[in-house]
């Protein structure tokens, strides 16, 4: 799949960003609910990447997809099946759980996937962006230079400047990293709406999506958290063998590792997100057991 950026043009009214997700038909169908109940269309809705990945239920999820028409980058995911990959090319460390957990759901992955489902992939754009209430967007997965870069809220922000620099851009969309979050970098802005296929590490089975519009001339962003039926899709993975550690995930809300977190995030793990509450600022606060909350 070679590097496609595909310009838009001008978008206005409401927009939904997602990202992740993984398979999970059943987040999907809520998500789609969602986007009917506020009133945004299909092409004001933004995807940042993998469609499918560690649930049951790839091929219906790709399909619902298509059929609702929102917009989508690749993620590495999509990436290594356009390229009959062997491993999900997600940057896991080697030998660690993620990464052994992936031998099982990635070969599973692509083994039900149609070919039409695969060329519609290979079709999808690595990078958008469009203009925005005056503001040049563009939505990566990882970084731009790198799809399977983690960039977290605490990543130092020469990282995410340098993505800016690289795009031209005024606001930064992203994924991968799976966890919700938004900051301000000078003028700039970086948005992650989190993904909706798996929970945040927050002991919740709530999945993260955002809200985005223009009032008063400025870019305004409204985190959001949703719950499904988590519980079918949890017993899909679990008939299908797909990891027992995923699958209870999805209603524990905690990650079975945090391999791939930076030390801050790890400390926020099953303390409840509340960023759908405020969305001024980002607090952080120090509990009484010494765990951030966000």
């Amino acid at each position: 799949m070679d590097k496609k950026i595909v310009h838009l043009g001008t978008k206005s009214g409401k927009l939904l960003l997602f990202g992740g997700v993984y398979s999970n038909y059943q987040a999907l169908e809520k998500l789609i609910s969602i986007a009917a109940a506020e009133g945004i269309s299909a092409q004001n809705c933004i995807n940042t990447g993998d469609i499918v990945g560690y649930c049951a239920q790839p091929e219906e999820t790709v399909t619902r997809f298509q059929e609702w028409g929102a917009l989508t980058i690749a993620g590495n995911v999509e990436l290594q099946l356009v390229n009959d990959s062997e491993d999900c090319g997600c940057d896991f460390k080697a030998g660690g759980r993620c990464d052994g957990f992936s031998k099982m759901w990635f070969p599973y992955t692509k083994s039900l996937l149609s070919k039409k489902s695969l060329d519609w992939m290979a079709s999808i754009p690595e990078n958008i962006s469009f203009n925005f209430g005056g503001k040049k967007v563009t939505v990566v997965h990882g970084s731009f230079s790198n799809i399977s870069e983690f960039i977290f809220k605490s990543s130092p922000e020469q990282l995410k400047q340098t993505v800016f620099e690289e795009t031209q851009s005024d606001v930064i969309i992203a994924g991968h990293c799976g966890l919700p979050f938004h900051q301000t970098i000078g003028e700039k802005t970086w948005l992650n709406p989190g993904v909706i296929g798996m929970p945040a590490n927050d002991g919740t089975p709530r999945v993260w999506y955002m809200l985005v519009e223009i009032v008063n001339g400025k870019v305004k962003y409204t985190h959001r958290s949703f719950e499904y039926d988590y519980q079918t899709a949890q017993e899909l993975m679990l008939k299908n063998q797909l990891p027992e550690a995923y699958a209870n995930t999805l209603r524990s809300g905690i990650w079975d590792n945090m391999e791939i977190l930076p030390e801050i995030e790890k400390l926020t793990q099953g303390a409840p997100i509340a960023l759908d509450i405020t969305t001024k600022k980002q607090t952080i606060k120090i509990s009484q057991n010494g765990r951030l909350v966000l």
